[in-house]
């Protein structure tokens, strides 16, 4: 995404001494009335952007001792290639299994839902099933105070204001600035009730998901126009005639998407090592690595550019035996099964399939694994 350079009033130009705010200090504010005149300073001074907040428990530091505010899928030290393979793997699944899900429960706005993966995407991110290349935002201070308090146990938490390009539509690409904005109060199902209540929207880059020179183009202190400590413990913070949004309001209960997603949960996992289809796409992803870099150690031009191909080069050097040949091409079809028709497999055949994972990757981590 391009990066910003957001105009400060005096207080914070002087409060940063010239570094950028991902590098500052969060600027430190004793109530929500004071943290809105703020914001109302910086809007008008920051007329090209549309700004947005997100509320933290933490200030999350890099080893530049920068903030660092990156969607889910990319959070981590470091994030292989193999971990992007693995999670976007999951990300696709989990979108399938819900279309189907919302097909089924007839929910309306199904067929919107499955028409734009932005969409399957955003309830995905926002009911917390999987990890997404989206990052919540809000345009409503008060709803990101009241979650910066309830996410911390500290008792000064932290917001963080982001200048984003103005939303046009329900879905807003910029390609200028590489940035996609889902506006969730107008895009998602009616009985998705978390997304009205937060005034919720996802933001991303657009179309840049794996193949990037750095990391650091995805990371959203590039939109990062200030930060502020919410000074003094929530009593103290809200007073004047202001109160939070309670935790029941901003996860309502009767949430009938919330029931779909837990049970999506329940089917997938949360993680790239947690729940059956999470736990067979972890193992798939180091069996295949292997396949490639045993069929590149063995093709004569050394270029071997996708999974069957390495295969075929493996049997015709006849340097696996062909049971195991058949055993990996079965597998692979298990594989394309689970991330693209995963209703056609059973929970069963999924568990024998990572169990026959396990066993060979196992053995192919010895020192002659394709004898």
């Amino acid at each position: 995404m391009r990066s910003i350079t957001g105009h400060l009033t005096p207080e914070l130009e002087q409060h940063g001494d010239g570094k950028p705010p991902a590098k500052c200090d969060a600027f430190p504010v004793t109530s929500f009335r004071q943290l809105v005149e703020h914001v109302a300073r910086l809007s008008y001074l920051n007329k090209d952007h549309l700004l947005f907040f997100r509320g933290q428990a933490s200030d999350f530091r890099n080893k530049a001792g920068a903030s660092t505010v990156y969607p889910t899928i990319y959070r981590g030290e470091r994030v292989s290639r193999e971990q992007l393979d693995l999670s976007f793997s999951v990300l696709e699944s989990a979108a399938s299994r819900l279309c189907d899900a919302l097909r089924v429960e007839q929910v309306v706005g199904y067929r919107d839902v499955k028409r734009r993966r932005y969409i399957q995407w955003s309830i995905l991110q926002h009911y917390e099933v999987c990890a997404t290349p989206l990052l919540d935002l809000t345009h409503s201070l008060r709803v990101a105070c009241s979650f910066a308090f309830l996410s911390s146990r500290s008792e000064a938490p932290y917001v963080l204001v982001f200048g984003l390009p103005y939303v046009t539509n329900r879905i807003s690409v910029n390609s200028e600035h590489d940035l996609v904005n889902i506006r969730l109060l107008s895009i998602c199902p009616p009985q998705a009730l978390r997304p009205y209540f937060q005034e919720g929207y996802l933001t991303g880059t657009d179309e840049v998901l794996m193949d990037f020179d750095s990391k650091n183009e995805l990371d959203f202190n590039n939109r990062l126009i200030a930060k502020f400590q919410l000074m003094g413990g929530s009593g103290s913070f809200w007073g004047g005639g202001f109160r939070p949004f309670p935790r029941e309001v901003l996860y309502p209960s009767n949430d009938r998407m919330l029931g779909i997603c837990e049970q999506l949960k329940k089917d997938l996992g949360t993680g790239v090592s947690a729940g059956r289809i999470g736990s067979f796409l972890e193992k798939w992803t180091v069996l295949e690595s292997r396949i490639m870099q045993a069929a590149r150690n063995v093709s004569k031009l050394g270029k071997v550019h996708s999974l069957r191909s390495a295969i075929d080069v493996l049997r015709q050097s006849e340097s696996v035996a062909p049971m195991l040949i058949e055993r990996l091409n079965n597998l692979r079809q298990i594989r394309n099964e689970v991330v693209h028709r995963p209703e056609k497999v059973t929970a069963e055949e999924v568990a024998i399939a990572t169990a026959e994972l396990h066993e060979l990757v196992a053995t192919t981590g010895r020192e002659h694994p394709w004898v």
